[in-house]
C-alpha cells in the first residue's frame, strides 16, 4: 500500500514540472492513467485480504406470507453461513466483532446454514467458548454444509473420517446448535407452530448428496408453514421448488466466490455463472430462497466487493 501510494503521489508531483498551459503529451499522460488504473484493482485485493473479509455486512429482508401462523408475525430470524474458522487463524477479535454484530440484533432464531470448517473438527476444538456467546431468544439451528464431511482430505480410515464427523456435530451442540440431519423440529410460539427442516449438503454436479428432503420431512403436515436449511442453492431449483409450503428456505455456499460488485442496482460475481441464485433473495411462485454471502473465506484469504454477511429475515402475517 506504501509502494502505491507513493507512486500516485510521485505521479501528481512529476505533473507539476510542466509549465502552466503547457499541453501534456498525450502519450505520457495515457502511460501515467495506466498505472493509476492499474493500481486500484490491486489495492482492492490488497484492502480484501487485510480488512475486506472483517467487514462484516448487515442484510435486512422482511418477508410476508399469507399463512404464517399469527404468533410468528414479527420475528425475527438471523442467519449466517460459511464461517470456514480455520481460515480465521485464531483471529478472535475479527470473529468477536460479528458475533457482537448478531447479539445486537435480539434474534428469536438463529440459524447456521452450512461449512463451519475447512476439513478438520479440530478448527472448531479453539472457539467453542467464542460461539456459544451467539444468543437467540428461542433456540439455535444448523446444518452442514460440503465441508464438514471431510470430503477434501484424506483420511487414514473411514472411521477416522466418521469420527472427525462426529466430533464436530459434538462442538456445535455444546456452542447450543441443535444440528438437524435430515430432519425437522417443531417451532412453538404458545398454542401454535412451524416446521423447521433441516438437509445434510445437497449440492449439484460433482458436490456431495447426503441430504435427502423426503426424510427430513416425514412426520410433517402438508398445510404445516416450513422453513427449509439447505446448506447449497443449487437444492431449491432441483428438489425445493413446487412443494408448496417450504416457502422459505435458506442457503449458503457460493460466497459470492468473495469477488464481485454490489453497487446499488448493480449486482455481479462470476459466482453467476455457476450458480443462477448465488446471493440475496430470490422468489419463484410462492417460495421465497435467501442465499447468504458467507462470514468466512476460503481459498482466496480475503474478500473483494462481496463483504461477510449476517442476515437479519423478519417474518410478518400479511
Amino acid at each position: 500500500l506504501d509502494n502505491i501510494s507513493f507512486s500516485v503521489l510521485s505521479w501528481f508531483s512529476s505533473t507539476k514540472n510542466i509549465s502552466a498551459g503547457e499541453v501534456i503529451p498525450r502519450r505520457y499522460f495515457l502511460t501515467q492513467i495506466g498505472v493509476v488504473l492499474a493500481a486500484i484493482p490491486f489495492t482492492s485485493i490488497i484492502y480484501g485480504m487485510v480488512k475486506g473479509k472483517y467487514d462484516f455486512k448487515l442484510h435486512k429482508v422482511k418477508l410476508y406470507f399469507d399463512n404464517l401462523p399469527e404468533n410468528f408475525s414479527g420475528i425475527k430470524i438471523v442467519q449466517i453461513s460459511d464461517i470456514h474458522i480455520g481460515s480465521f487463524n485464531h483471529n478472535y477479535k475479527a470473529v468477536e466483532k460479528g458475533i457482537q454484530i448478531i447479539n445486537s440484533l435480539n434474534a428469536d432464531y438463529v440459524f447456521f446454514t452450512g461449512d463451519f470448517v475447512n476439513n478438520y473438527s479440530d478448527e472448531l476444538k479453539d472457539w467453542i467458548s467464542v460461539f456459544s456467546k451467539i444468543k437467540a431468544k428461542k433456540g439455535k439451528f444448523s446444518i452442514l454444509g460440503n465441508h464438514d464431511y471431510g470430503d477434501y482430505v484424506p483420511w487414514k480410515s473411514a472411521e477416522e473420517k466418521k469420527n472427525n464427523l462426529k466430533q464436530l456435530i459434538t462442538y456445535q451442540k455444546e456452542m447450543g446448535f441443535d444440528v438437524l440431519m435430515n430432519e425437522n423440529r417443531i417451532l412453538r410460539i404458545d398454542n401454535q407452530y412451524i416446521r423447521l427442516v433441516g438437509v445434510e449438503n445437497w449440492g449439484k454436479g460433482g458436490f456431495a448428496k447426503y441430504g435427502d428432503l423426503n426424510k427430513a420431512l416425514e412426520g410433517t403436515g402438508k398445510n404445516e408453514f416450513k422453513i427449509l436449511l439447505s446448506h447449497d442453492p443449487s437444492h431449491f431449483d432441483a428438489h425445493v421448488k413446487g412443494i408448496e409450503n417450504i416457502k422459505l428456505t435458506l442457503s449458503g455456499h457460493t460466497h459470492g466466490m468473495q469477488f464481485g460488485v454490489e453497487i446499488g442496482n448493480i449486482k455481479w460475481s462470476p459466482a453467476k455463472y455457476r450458480y443462477p441464485k448465488w446471493a440475496g433473495l430470490y422468489k419463484e411462485n410462492n417460495q421465497y430462497l435467501y442465499v447468504n454471502r458467507g462470514f468466512g473465506f476460503i481459498g482466496f484469504p480475503g474478500r473483494v466487493g462481496i463483504w461477510p454477511e449476517i442476515t437479519l429475515i423478519e417474518l410478518y402475517k400479511s
